[in-house]
C-alpha cells in the first residue's frame, strides 16, 4: 500500500481499484467541494471550463445599500434556479457510505436532501437567511417570495442571465431591485453562509478536527471529492490528516493544493468514483 506523501499518479484502472481497496471497510472522513454538485447542474468553481467567479466579500456586502442591492438581485435569480437542483448519484452514494463525518464546503444543501447523516456544512446553507441586526434566522424560500412580490417581472426580464458558481447570475442591471429588511427589526438580511472575509464558526471547525484526529487510531482515511482545496477552510484538514500519517485520497478533475499530500490522486468524476465506493 502506498504511504501518505508518496503520490500515486492518475489515470489507470489499477490505481482506482487500489484507492477503492484503501477506502473500503475502514472509518472515513469525507470532504466534498463544488465538483460534486456539477452533475446536479450547479456550475463548478475552479474545474476545467468553469465560469469566472467574483464572489462578493463580507466587507463589500456590509459597505452599503447598493452592494446589497447588487448581491440580492443576482442571488435572487440564482436561487430561483438552484432550488430546483436535485441530489445526484454521488450525493446518494455518500449517503449510503455514511462516513464517520461528511464535511462539505458546498452550501447547496444537496447532501442533506440525499439523507447523509453526521454532516458539517462548513460554509453554511444558502437555503437559510440570518438578520445581521437581531440574528433571527428564517428560510430562504420566505425571502424569495417577498423578493418576487417586490420585484415583479424582474426574473422574466433577466431570464437569459448566465448562472455562476456562487449560486447567483451574471448581471449588472440591478439598480431598480428592491431589497426588504428583516421582518422583525428591519435589519440587514444576509444568506446564512460564510462569505469571503468571514471565519468559519469555531464549533464547526473543532468538530471536523476531532473527526480527522480520530482517524489514525481507528485505522481510517480521509477522502476529498470534488475540491481543488484552494481555500484554507478545506486544505487544513488534509494537512492535519497527512501530518498524522492518515492516508489521504483525492478525487478531483484538475490539480489541487493537496496533491503532494495525497496517497492517491485520481482524475475521475465524483459520481463515478463514489458509486463504485458505495458498491
Amino acid at each position: 500500500m502506498t504511504l501518505t506523501g508518496d503520490v500515486v499518479s492518475t489515470g489507470s484502472t489499477t490505481e482506482e481499484d487500489a484507492a477503492l481497496a484503501l477506502l473500503r471497510h475502514r472509518p472515513l472522513v469525507v470532504l466534498t467541494g463544488a465538483g460534486l454538485s456539477t452533475d446536479s447542474g450547479i456550475p463548478d468553481y475552479r474545474g476545467p471550463g468553469s465560469p469566472a467567479r467574483m464572489p462578493m466579500t463580507y466587507q463589500e456586502f456590509v459597505s452599503g445599500p447598493e452592494a446589497r442591492q447588487r448581491y440580492w438581485a443576482r442571488s435572487h435569480l440564482g436561487w430561483g434556479r438552484m432550488k430546483h437542483a436535485e441530489p445526484n448519484p454521488g450525493h446518494h452514494a455518500l449517503a449510503r457510505i455514511a462516513p464517520d463525518l461528511l464535511i462539505t464546503q458546498n452550501v447547496d444543501g444537496l447532501h442533506e436532501r440525499a439523507g447523509s447523516p453526521r454532516l458539517v456544512a462548513l460554509h453554511g446553507r444558502i437555503a437559510d437567511v440570518v438578520c445581521l441586526g437581531c440574528r433571527a434566522g428564517s428560510p430562504r424560500v420566505a425571502l424569495h417570495e417577498r423578493l418576487t412580490a417586490l420585484n415583479a417581472g424582474f426574473a422574466e426580464r433577466h431570464a437569459a442571465a448566465a448562472s455562476r458558481p456562487d449560486g447567483d447570475v451574471d448581471l449588472e442591471d440591478t439598480a431598480d431591485f428592491v431589497v426588504p429588511g428583516c421582518e422583525r427589526c428591519d435589519g440587514i438580511l444576509k444568506p446564512d453562509v460564510v462569505f469571503f472575509g468571514e471565519n468559519v464558526p469555531a464549533p464547526r471547525v473543532e468538530r471536523c478536527y476531532a473527526a480527522v484526529d480520530a482517524l489514525p487510531g481507528a485505522g481510517g482515511a480521509l477522502l476529498v471529492v470534488g475540491s481543488s482545496l484552494t481555500v484554507m477552510s478545506g486544505l487544513r484538514f488534509v494537512r492535519r490528516a497527512a501530518r498524522a500519517g492518515t492516508p489521504v485520497a483525492i478525487v478531483n478533475r484538475g490539480t489541487t493544493r493537496g496533491d503532494d499530500l495525497a496517497t492517491y490522486k485520481l482524475e475521475l468524476g465524483c459520481s463515478e468514483f463514489l458509486t463504485a465506493l458505495a458498491g
